[in-house]
């Protein structure tokens, strides 16, 4: 059905539908991307049609600003469509199930750390009294000062705390602020009784529970008995009781759990909230001062749009998560004739992955389908002269049909094999071993051609269209842009920008302008399974190719790295303007090369007059012109000052 479909789309002229069909763009664009009559990508904030920005009109706009590419782009209103939608999800659930108590997002800033994604989450979340979640030092530093309007939002510190973190949360508390420090290990409760009695504090203390269910998918670890952080049920119980003799039970007043990150599959979620409900009944039966439940993170996002049990997706709807949780901790209440506790979840992938998208550019390609055996080469060659190896290949090309494709194949394969073995023994001249080259992808190329007309294609044949795929080079780094596509093979969506009213004739993987061979992208969304490749325009002369990758909102900034130096990219908030169109709300210029060599412990103040020094040398001694000393001096100081990524 998949083969006779594409079959057809080659025959038709191509259309809009078939762009958006091609790259899933409904399915995981979640309403917030579509595809306009110009055949560019735009950007729906709140996911209506018709209000939308152009997304390519937009990169032109900054590349107008001196903004060029690669950028991150990120737009504000899809960050508050998605705490809206966060807060209608549980809403609805709470009125639905009767629930006597609220809903409170906090937003752990790991996923996120740069200062205007957390003040605008924190902005935008200030109706609905939504908090945010600090797991380490620095974090709380950040989390401490922008809190200073809303004491009274909660505040979650995860994570491992020292002495000076505890007595900072203390203090804190008497500030005002709504701070809750987990224990997540038993020694950070010794600290939390020790300063809380040097200050004369009664302090909210939360809890974090080691649990029984296990968790899914890459981050399977990070739940279960054997996970990182949080107590036994012994050592919660005699954590109870440490409390009950300082007789400071009433401040636990949270039990949290961490079932796991990007989970695919609602039934462990159903698990871990069960068990979680029923340890919170449990300590509230003996004597606890409970009024929050956290449920931690772990809300997927569709990377792919299959809505499957697969990694890179969830096999459940943000509705029917909000549901499943409410539900089952009202059940268990309700069995106890317990009042509802506060709902806490700490959902940032689920938050922040949608506004955030890169744009990059295409540079050039490799192209392995270019080899042509055009006339009669056989004889311009002297075919009868040649080794039988170089006949061999011209009689595979000769010979290709529907009806001998594979064995043409293996001819050429093993030709081309004795070819290269003629050539490390010395028996083969250069030329004819690029002869041999051009004849071999050139075969190959007419049977993957051939194998496109058919509807079963043989097995061997399977990988010809990736071996023969193009690769496209692209100004950006996986490593600094995109890690979690290189550390942990994870998917996100990305598509051309514009030409999408053009049928894509090109099937490409992506390499980025590291000089690290992982630095590419072979793996993309499709509709059934992942594909190798990704359907591309062939590159136009003089005329630019512009790629986003999407959904790169959570973490992907914060676990960037230097890999060859390319640093932080360009970054630009776009809004929806009420009367149409868009502006620019913040820029933030990406690293210059000066500044990454800087972070390198390189002193630049001293590297350009040593290459001063180093070219009036060179002019003294006649190795270089006046002219062409200061072209390099020119060059050298421009680049210090300039972006880290290749010009367009």
């Amino acid at each position: 059905m998949h083969r006779e479909r594409r079959k057809r789309a080659r025959s038709s002229p191509w259309s809009i539908e078939d762009s958006l069909d091609l790259y899933q763009v409904p399915r995981w664009g979640q309403g917030y991307f579509g595809i306009n009559d110009a055949g560019h990508l735009v950007v729906r904030p709140s996911g209506e049609p018709g209000r939308e920005i152009d997304l390519y009109e937009v990169v032109r706009g900054l590349q107008a600003r001196d903004l060029t590419t690669p950028l991150v782009i990120r737009f504000s209103d899809i960050l508050r469509h998605r705490l809206d939608r966060l807060h209608e999800a549980f809403a609805r659930a709470i009125e639905e199930n009767d629930y006597g108590n609220r809903y409170c997002a906090v937003f752990p800033i790991k996923v996120n750390q740069q200062r205007l994604v957390v003040e605008e989450v924190y902005r935008y979340g200030k109706e609905y009294g939504f908090g945010l979640e600090a797991g380490s030092k620095p974090e709380l530093l950040a989390v401490m000062a922008l809190t200073e309007e809303s004491p009274e939002r909660i505040i979650v510190c995860n994570g491992f705390k020292d002495d000076s973190y505890v007595e900072a949360v203390i203090l804190a508390t008497k500030l005002g602020r709504t701070i809750v420090p987990v224990v997540e290990n038993f020694g950070e409760l010794e600290r939390i009784l020790r300063h809380s009695r040097k200050y004369h504090v009664r302090p909210r203390i939360g809890v974090r529970i080691k649990l029984a269910s296990e968790g899914a998918g890459r981050w399977r670890g990070s739940a279960g008995e054997r996970s990182k952080f949080g107590l036994f049920v012994s050592e919660i119980l005699d954590l109870v009781e440490t409390l009950r003799r300082h007789d400071m039970l009433d401040c636990l007043e949270l039990v949290h759990c961490h079932p796991g990150s990007q989970l695919h599959d609602i039934r462990r979620v159903k698990d871990a909230i069960n068990e979680l409900a029923h340890v919170y009944a449990e300590l509230k039966r003996m004597g606890a001062g409970l009024r929050y439940i956290d449920v931690g993170g772990g809300l997927g996002v569709d990377y792919d749009g299959s809505g499957t049990n697969s990694e890179s997706s969830m096999n459940y709807t943000l509705n029917e998560y909000a549901s499943d949780i409410v539900y089952r901790i009202a059940s268990v209440c309700n069995a106890r004739s317990l009042e509802h506790p506060v709902i806490v979840s700490e959902s940032g992938r689920a938050t922040a992955a949608h506004h955030s998208l890169l744009v990059f550019n295409a540079l050039g390609a490799s192209v392995l389908d270019q080899f042509r055996v055009a006339g009669r080469s056989a004889e311009n060659h002297g075919e009868e002269e040649l080794p039988q190896p170089l006949r061999d290949l011209f009689e595979a090309y000769r010979t290709v049909s529907t009806r001998r494709l594979v064995e043409c194949y293996h001819d050429a394969l093993q030709a081309r094999e004795q070819v290269l073995q003629m050539f490390k023994l010395g028996l083969l001249p250069l030329e004819l071993r690029g002869l041999a080259e051009r004849l071999y992808w050139a075969t190959c190329a007419k049977i993957r051609d051939c194998c496109r007309k058919l509807e079963v294609v043989p097995e061997e044949l399977a990988d010809l269209e990736l071996i023969l795929s193009d690769t496209y080079f692209c100004n950006f780094s996986v490593f600094q842009s995109l890690p979690d596509s290189w550390a942990i093979g994870q998917l996100f969506p990305i598509m051309p920008i514009h030409r999408l009213d053009e049928r894509p004739t090109r099937n490409a993987v992506l390499a980025d302008i590291t000089c690290d061979s992982d630095g590419k992208i072979d793996r993309f969304v499709s509709e059934r399974d992942v594909k190798r490749t990704l359907e591309v325009h062939e590159l136009k002369p003089g005329e630019q190719y512009y790629l986003a990758a999407f959904l790169v909102g959570a973490y992907q900034e914060t676990l960037g790295d230097l890999h060859n130096l390319f640093g932080d990219t360009h970054v630009v908030h776009v809004r929806l303007h009420d009367q149409g169109g868009w502006w620019i709300e913040e820029v933030l210029k990406g690293d210059t090369s000066g500044r990454v060599l800087t972070y390198m412990q390189y002193d630049v103040d001293r590297l350009y007059p040593r290459l001063y020094r180093d070219c009036e040398r060179a002019v003294r001694d006649g190795r270089l012109t006046l002219a062409e000393s200061q072209a390099l001096r020119r060059f050298y100081e421009s680049e210090l000052n300039g972006y880290t990524y290749l010009r367009e």
